[in-house]
């Protein structure tokens, strides 16, 4: 077993929990009253809360691999089931924190069932998929598979945790690489730059482009040719439809997002909208990150951080600590050794000889690269502020627990790769 670990995996695993354990530290790190790991009162920190969330998760990890790797596939369903059950109790049994209504409480210890019900999700669409009369090219298959996906979607947003909701979205990754034609993402990609599109420019400029642009594609068809005349028209008819889709966009905001929601993307776009709230966040966050020029203030030197200028330091904004005690370099460092990770996760994915071992790998790259993404890019001001935890590194029991379970189920699926029969 332990030979044919991708220790490589896990020693970036261990390396990125580390690292952020050390930021969390800094985080809450007080200068005139250190406290020691073997003080009480370090482990009613966020520091020491999370050392223990650090060790229970090697115990998750040890599970993980107790168990036989069929059992993943065999319990998907259950697994899936379970945590639906779960996300469909917290509006009646959960508790609010920060606003969402999304978290179980028991004693002293929070949990969110969302974050794990992704991990579910990958497994009941990799065992979906691993039917070999299933195919994402037929229409019947892939209104299946948005089904499994929305389900959890919708219970999720239901408790007004959206950035969570979000997340499933990634999962495009693995039913693209699984077969799913590529007009999907396309659209996806496309919807996504009209909203923002949408909301830079008036609606009426986005419909004149979109007019000037549908019209050129007509013009220039060469009509001689079937084929090309029936292509060009399907993309002339899509613009159609996004174009009418893009007019909704302010409507949308309007009248359908709640005010947090409209602030967080006002804040987007000019952080002066909010200057003592969210506004105040992004910028504190940025000034943070700037402040800590090429090589750093240095491993506890951050002053920004000392003095709790940014809110959220240790869990959604740990970014900003890394940035401002280890400048350019330290940042670079991390983002570059994230991207070796995930494509060391996607060169073991392709090469699983089960379709459910490859498509649950897919699943795991899709939903890292997301939080990865979405976190940075909020940090420093590209994205609105979703309360997505950086892997591994934000402070969160839920958050690690769950990145932990959702990496070393594919760890175990890998390490049984010849095991498994090619499908």
């Amino acid at each position: 077993m332990a030979s044919r670990l991708d220790w490589w995996s896990v020693g970036l695993y261990a390396l990125f929990v580390l690292m952020g354990w050390m930021s969390i530290y800094s985080a809450v790190y007080n200068p005139e009253a250190p406290l020691g790991l073997f003080d009480a009162a370090f482990y009613t920190s966020n520091a020491g809360k999370q050392l223990i969330w650090i060790g229970t998760s090697f115990v998750l990890i040890m599970f993980i691999f107790a168990l036989d790797f069929r059992f993943f596939e065999s319990f998907a369903p259950m697994i899936y089931g379970l945590f639906i059950f779960l996300l469909i109790l917290v509006p009646f049994l959960g508790v609010t924190i920060n606003g969402s209504h999304s978290w179980f409480k028991i004693g002293t210890v929070t949990i969110q069932p969302a974050e794990f019900a992704k991990t579910a999700t990958a497994l009941l669409l990799a065992k979906y998929l691993n039917d070999p009369q299933v195919s994402l090219t037929r229409f019947r298959n892939q209104w299946k598979a948005a089904l499994i996906m929305f389900v959890p979607i919708l219970l999720i947003v239901g408790s007004n945790e959206t950035g969570s909701a979000l997340v499933f979205v990634s999962f495009i990754i693995l039913l693209y690489r699984e077969g799913l034609p590529g007009e999907y993402p396309g659209l996806l990609l496309g919807g996504i730059f009209l909203f923002v599109s949408a909301l830079i420019l008036k609606p009426l400029t986005i419909f004149i482009l979109l007019v000037i642009l549908a019209g050129m594609l007509v013009l220039l068809m060469p009509i001689y040719l079937q084929r090309m005349y029936q292509t060009y028209v399907k993309i002339a008819l899509g613009i159609s439809v996004v174009m009418s889709l893009a007019m909704l966009v302010e409507w949308v905001v309007n009248n359908v997002l709640k005010e947090h929601q409209r602030n967080r993307i006002k804040v987007l776009l000019d952080p002066d909208f909010d200057p003592r709230g969210l506004g105040y966040q992004v910028t504190q966050s940025k000034i943070a990150i700037g402040s800590g020029g090429f090589w750093g203030k240095g491993y506890l030197g951050g002053t920004q951080t000392k003095f709790d200028f940014v809110p959220e330091q240790s869990t959604d904004f740990i970014f900003c600590t890394i940035g401002e005690e280890f400048g350019f370099i330290g940042v670079a460092g991390i983002i570059i050794l994230f991207m070796v990770f995930l494509w060391r996760l996607m060169y073991l994915a392709d090469l699983q000889r089960s379709r459910f071992a490859r498509a649950y790998g897919f699943g795991v790259v899709g939903i890292l690269f997301f939080h990865f993404l979405v976190n940075i890019g909020m940090t420093i001001g590209l994205m609105p502020i979703m309360g997505i935890p950086l892997p591994f590194f934000s402070y969160g029991g839920s958050s690690l627990w769950s990145f932990t379970i959702l990496l070393f189920i594919f760890l175990k699926l890998d390490s049984h790769r010849s095991d498994m029969l090619s499908r």
